[in-house]
């Protein structure tokens, strides 16, 4: 088993004023060699929005974008006729953006912050025809895992938004003093664990809220709750190609 210990402070941190930015790999003007990806997780940024402020329209191309609201709620644009969708916590956002977009998001509230993970995974296809995608995830019983996205290729019965890699992204709620056994999908996946609130302990790995564990080589592995807590889930290819 390789578990590397990503602590919440040891995180990039940006205060644009209407943007507290907290990067967990080099992002914009925050670089760290040793922070470049996870496999095939390129971004993982923990944002925090004022009132009525966002970004603006913006271009992106063979990337696969997630959005995590965990409070309040987004308004989305974009190229491909999509105006002022809203996305609300609860909710998840796709977009692949293969060949080309150009999209804005703003905090759709006049008065209350906006929370939210933005999640960037490389494509295992490049140039396809960007797509579009948002689901309202209900609550699950507390340990029961969630999966909010899967590959696009894979088939499944569940409500999970899809993207153009062999990656999954779930979550779990637990109690305190409770565990949850996390299986891998293969030997060549690794996951990358976001404390999202509370405390847990993955063998002698204690995390906090925001803190992150990067697992790869290993089948499966236990988590002990020590408070309830939240756990959030990013597994993808440690080594790929880009088709």
């Amino acid at each position: 088993m390789t578990l590397v210990f990503h602590s919440a402070t040891s995180r990039g941190f940006a205060n644009h004023g209407w943007l507290q930015a907290n990067h967990s790999f080099s992002f914009a003007n925050f670089h760290n060699p040793e922070k470049m990806n996870f496999g095939a997780l390129r971004v993982l940024n923990d944002d925090l929005i004022a009132p009525s402020m966002g970004f603006g329209t913006h271009p992106h191309d063979n990337m696969e974008i997630i959005t995590i609201p965990l409070s309040g709620f987004l308004k989305h644009k974009d190229s491909m006729g999509n105006s002022w969708e809203e996305v609300k916590a609860g909710e998840v956002q796709v977009m692949s953006a293969g060949t080309g977009i150009q999209h804005s998001e703003i905090n759709g509230s006049a008065s209350e912050s906006l929370s939210l993970f933005q999640i960037w995974i490389v494509p295992n296809k490049k140039n396809v025809t960007p797509r579009y995608d948002q689901h309202y995830f209900e609550q699950t019983s507390e340990g029961e895992l969630q999966i909010l996205v899967s590959s696009i290729d894979e088939a499944s019965t569940d409500s999970s938004l899809k993207i153009h890699q062999d990656a999954q992204i779930s979550k779990v709620n637990l109690s305190a003093n409770t565990s949850f056994d996390y299986r891998l999908k293969s030997s060549n996946h690794g996951v990358y664990v976001m404390q999202v609130f509370g405390a847990s302990k993955i063998e002698t790995t204690e995390l906090s809220s925001r803190d992150a564990v990067g697992i790869s080589e290993i089948n499966d592995f236990k988590i002990e709750a020590t408070e309830d807590s939240q756990l959030l889930f990013i597994e993808v290819p440690v080594t790929f190609k880009e088709s």
